[in-house]
């Protein structure tokens, strides 16, 4: 099996110049939902419809539907542009346009076929002085000139569900700097992910499959799980990564079993033990490792051992030139991978004033061991007392019957707040499950809870649902977040 914890080489200047370097055309390709394309097809094709000279030097806006588009504009864009914003597609017109001009955009690149139905990337046809490129549906043969590369800024939003998310700086190096950049054996590895590209944890994806000249299946947000799984088991994928709540959808799908693979990553979210031994008995014969990253910290440690949580010693030795320390409970990173600085916000410091960036995220040590807690922004006051939702999610995901659960608050006149949960159960627990049936559940959950928890985290109340909402990064939704 490949080692994907090994770092790869220099730095290289464009991310053109690591794919022509990384011998891709023997059989890697890019296959999604809306296309499909040899990388190796690509050295003499482009999708910028003869704008690519317009674009040199210039900040622009990647605004497309859909990602086989995105996937193919970062190769062409990376060092010619000054400035790629990469704008997910969930984005309200509103906030399209306050990005626009917090980036200094002078151009927004679109799909073939977008912005003539009333989609978001319509909306931002108005602002004085943004030009539109549509994209060609497919890479078009013509002859390119490569000339001399700027270093270009790679712009990513914070996952946000109201207001404006901030615009965050990387460049190729802090992205990818430390990627492998060529397969360590024979066989060719193929990637995909649940994760839009234009997140950091897909665009993690996108590069590593990229710079080692690997190929990549792509999701889609018009796809179905169940489709896209079929998808990528018939593209014989290997290496795969989602969220948690992307792999518990994916194993109540009932079509987990469509892939094998070889390595399943997690990030984005809290890997319990509940998930991470879900995942091994659905795939035997795979690694299963989680890896904590952030869009303004980079990618901090991988953990492939099988348990939640990662070892102390991550924060008393470092890992492959990533410092960690552990201040007022939460977890901060201070390493080459942190990102440079927010755009527009400059009341808003990325790093603290010793250079660590606070990733938010609420870590305890355990007999030599971190877990994560929850994040410092998600606690509920329970008269006074704090409660972090995913600690008690992890009670609840524990139990064989539960696929998933979401921990919330609802208001009381006496404490303020008290502790609620929404629970899915798994098929077998479900089928045939009548009201006592249920009721002896809930019943079995809450003293499961109550064993466990202080009583103001224990919840007040349970409710079984079908399903939970997932924000478009793959996470839940969680009330105000």
């Amino acid at each position: 099996m490949a080692d994907h914890s090994n770092v790869g080489d220099a730095p290289v200047p464009s991310l053109w110049d690591a794919l022509s370097s990384a011998d891709s055309g023997d059989g890697a390709v890019f296959d999604a939902a809306d296309g499909r394309v040899a990388l190796g097809a690509l050295a003499g094709a482009s999708i910028l419809n003869g704008a690519l000279e317009s674009l040199r030097g210039k900040s622009l806006l990647l605004a497309t539907r859909e990602q086989f588009a995105t996937a193919l504009a970062l190769l062409e864009l990376d060092g010619v542009a000054r400035r790629v914003v990469l704008c997910t597609p969930d984005l309200k017109a509103g906030q399209l346009a306050e990005v626009a001009v917090t980036a200094e955009a002078e151009f927004m690149l679109i799909g073939a076929d977008e912005g003539t139905d009333g989609s978001p990337a319509a909306a931002l046809e108005a602002p004085a002085g943004l030009e539109i490129v549509r994209l060609a549906a497919q890479p078009i043969r013509q002859k390119l000139e490569r000339r001399a590369r700027v270093q270009t800024e790679w712009i990513l939003l914070t996952s946000g569900t109201t207001g404006n998310p901030k615009l965050v700086l990387h460049t190729l190096a802090t992205l990818g700097g430390t990627l492998p950049r060529r397969p360590a054996g024979p066989a060719r590895t193929v990637w995909s992910t649940f994760y839009d590209i234009r997140r950091y944890g897909g665009l993690q994806i996108y590069l590593r499959a990229l710079l080692s000249g690997s190929s990549l299946v792509l999701s889609s947000s018009s796809e179905c799980v169940v489709d896209f799984l079929a998808r990528a088991g018939s593209a014989g994928v290997t290496h795969i990564s989602g969220t948690p709540s992307h792999w518990r959808r994916a194993l109540m799908s009932g079509a987990a079993g469509r892939i094998d693979p070889e390595y399943v990553r997690l990030s984005g979210e809290i890997a319990d033990q509940a998930v991470l031994d879900s995942l091994k008995a659905a795939y035997p014969r795979a690694r299963v490792g989680h890896a904590f990253a952030s869009t303004e910290a980079g990618v901090a440690f991988d953990v492939n051992d099988g348990l939640a949580g990662f070892p102390a010693r991550f924060v008393d030795d470092g890992v492959a030139g990533i410092e960690m320390k552990v201040e007022d409970g939460t977890l901060r990173i201070r390493s080459g991978r942190n990102a440079q600085r927010y755009l527009g916000d400059a009341a808003a410091p990325l790093a603290l004033v010793d250079g660590f960036v606070d990733t938010g995220d609420m870590v305890e040590l355990v007999d030599g061991r971190y877990l994560f807690r929850g994040r410092k922004t998600g606690v509920i006051n329970v008269g006074g007392l704090k409660v972090h939702p995913e600690e008690v999610e992890l009670i609840l995901n524990g139990d064989p019957r539960v696929r998933m659960s979401l921990v919330r608050a609802r208001r009381n006149p006496i404490t303020g707040a008290v502790v609620v949960a929404d629970v899915v159960l798994t098929d077998d627990a479900a089928d045939g499950a009548g009201p006592a049936e249920l009721a002896t559940l809930g019943s079995d959950l809450l003293d499961a809870c109550r064993r466990s928890l202080p009583a103001h985290k224990v919840p007040s109340a349970l409710r079984f649902v079908p399903a939970l909402e997932l924000t478009a990064a793959g996470k839940l939704v969680r009330p105000g977040a």
